[in-house]
């Protein structure tokens, strides 16, 4: 457990994070935003463009950076082992490597021409919907679920990944899954994310006990994990692709019961930015065309060892467009 421990702390010394606010103003705005938008919206995951290779103003822009600052800027993860993570042992720099990280550089490619000519900005968890309003990132590729209250504040890509929450506890823990066994415990979720956003929705329809403390709210997803090692909580709540990975870091977890909702990942940009939308949209079709290089590869190098070897499951849909003009 300490030599896990102590992993977690180096990796999340290796890039400086953007600075983040509290994590109970972040909790309680998004909390506000999804009340209102979940009234007003449907399939948030196809309330996207339909694809395009054409360049735009927002492309054109990135294009014309010159010298150093000709890349496509990124807000990833750094702290999700086989997602966004520096690895220690892939040589002296631990360039940051895993499944989302294998779509940026695809992005980057195809706009840039260069997989390599990203800047990477490593962003909290609450943090990434300020990111991009505020313009400090061209997009964030990290473990991003498309829902209602988002896609008010940020335009998605079509998915490129399907998950859902699950439950992570001690292998010794009475916790069986996301049911009655929660009931005195205390979950750990992080700010500003759909995990939080469930629990507390479903403890107000009486769907989770009335006891389960779900008050504990970190601003990286990976926090959770620590705070579940140091005995701080009982039970992690957060997507079942992330939870996987985490039981991988640490032996002494695993994840309880199956997953309790059915949730799409996608790249997250500017409410304007609708000819990067597009772009980005289009990589998607390639990429997940491309057998050899693409979305199935990516799966198999990082996550068949930890969600199993049938990508069905976490692949999405054929995807749908709001509108095609």
């Amino acid at each position: 457990m300490a030599v896990v421990c102590a992993l977690v702390a180096l990796v999340a010394l290796c890039l400086p994070l953007t600075t983040a606010t509290t994590a109970t103003q972040n909790t309680t705005a998004t909390q506000t935003a999804r009340t209102k938008a979940d009234e007003e919206c449907e399939a948030p995951e196809k309330q996207t463009l339909s694809p395009s290779s054409a360049d735009g103003d927002t492309i054109r822009a990135i294009k014309n950076r010159t010298g150093e600052k000709r890349k496509l800027i990124v807000g990833v993860d750094q702290n999700s082992y086989r997602w966004g993570y520096r690895n220690p042992n892939n040589g002296k720099t631990a360039e940051l490597e895993g499944f989302d990280i294998d779509l940026v550089h695809r992005i980057a490619e195809d706009i840039l021409g260069d997989p390599d000519a990203v800047q990477f900005k490593a962003i909290p968890t609450d943090q990434r919907i300020p990111a991009i309003k505020d313009g400090r990132v061209d997009m964030v590729v990290r473990t991003m679920t498309i829902n209602c209250a988002r896609i008010a504040d940020v335009a998605f890509s079509a998915p490129y990944f399907k998950t859902g929450q699950q439950v992570l506890a001690p292998k010794s823990s009475p916790v069986k899954g996301y049911d009655g066994t929660l009931a005195d415990r205390r979950i750990c979720t992080a700010a500003g994310s759909t995990a939080y956003a469930k629990l507390e929705a479903d403890q107000k329809a009486g769907e989770l006990p009335a006891s389960t403390d779900i008050s504990t709210t970190v601003p990286n997803q990976l926090d959770c994990l620590v705070r579940l090692q140091l005995g701080e909580v009982d039970a992690v709540v957060t997507d079942g692709a992330l939870a996987a990975s985490q039981a991988a870091q640490d032996p002494t977890v695993q994840l309880k019961g199956d997953a309790f909702t059915a949730e799409y990942y996608g790249v997250a940009m500017k409410k304007d930015a609708d000819d990067l939308v597009r772009r980005v949209n289009q990589i998607l079709v390639d990429y997940r065309k491309d057998t050899a290089n693409g979305w199935q590869a990516s799966y198999d190098q990082w996550l068949s060892a930890t969600l199993g070897k049938d990508a069905k499951k976490s692949e999405p849909p054929a995807p749908q467009y709001l509108r095609t003009s």
